[in-house]
């Protein structure tokens, strides 16, 4: 059963609405006790790092996400922000990070940027897939995503980079290492790309 953190921020009821139509069994996790049953973990989020990191440490999920996905190993899928907060700081804020990543989020450089490209980084982009994974079964390099951002993850394993994107430099956009899977756009807005993704977590 996949379950879908809601601790204030994301777009949570859309990924839930994909589950459904996937027939993937599903729900929607806000307290400790909706974690019994669940063997996937969606981690969204949206706007800013510090305020991501503040409601999720104020909700009294940290503590059992932690133990999950570090001790017990369940596959995390982190999304947008949800993904930048698996890292251990961000160029964005002051807190510390879940540290599930050993990476960095750091800003799209804007010297790199054409007056075409503006931050944040919006609209429809192609990825480059560096390895193969089941996340990205039936995904070819040059498939579309939806981004909204201006910040993204830096690891600092090259191996743990799933695919890649440009934006005035390259970027890393999915990740992975281990059980804990990351990934920059948005999956939920982004059509049959992002379907086949969540489909393929949801089959882990």
């Amino acid at each position: 059963m996949v379950g879908i953190v809601s601790y204030g921020l994301g777009n949570v009821k859309a990924f839930a609405n994909i589950y459904k139509n996937l027939n993937i069994e599903h729900k929607i996790v806000s307290s400790v006790e909706d974690f019994d049953g669940v063997d996937k973990i969606i981690l969204p989020g949206v706007g800013s790092f510090d305020w991501a990191m503040q409601l999720l440490n104020a909700s009294g999920l940290r503590d059992r996400l932690d133990s999950l996905v570090i001790e017990r190993k369940v596959p995390t899928l982190g999304v947008c922000v949800g993904l930048q907060m698996m890292a251990k700081r961000s160029d964005e804020g002051k807190l510390d990070g879940l540290g599930w990543l050993d990476a960095e989020v750091k800003q799209i450089d804007r010297a790199k940027l054409t007056p075409n490209e503006p931050l944040p980084h919006m609209g429809w982009n192609t990825i480059d897939i560096k390895r193969d994974s089941k996340l990205l079964k039936g995904i070819e390099s040059g498939g579309k995503f939806y981004f909204l951002h201006s910040f993204y993850i830096k690891p600092n394993r090259s191996d743990d980079i799933l695919a890649e994107s440009f934006y005035g430099d390259k970027f890393s956009c999915i990740v992975n290492s281990e059980n804990i899977y990351g990934i920059q756009p948005h999956p939920e807005k982004s059509h049959n790309n992002g379907i086949t993704l969540l489909k393929n977590f949801g089959e882990l």
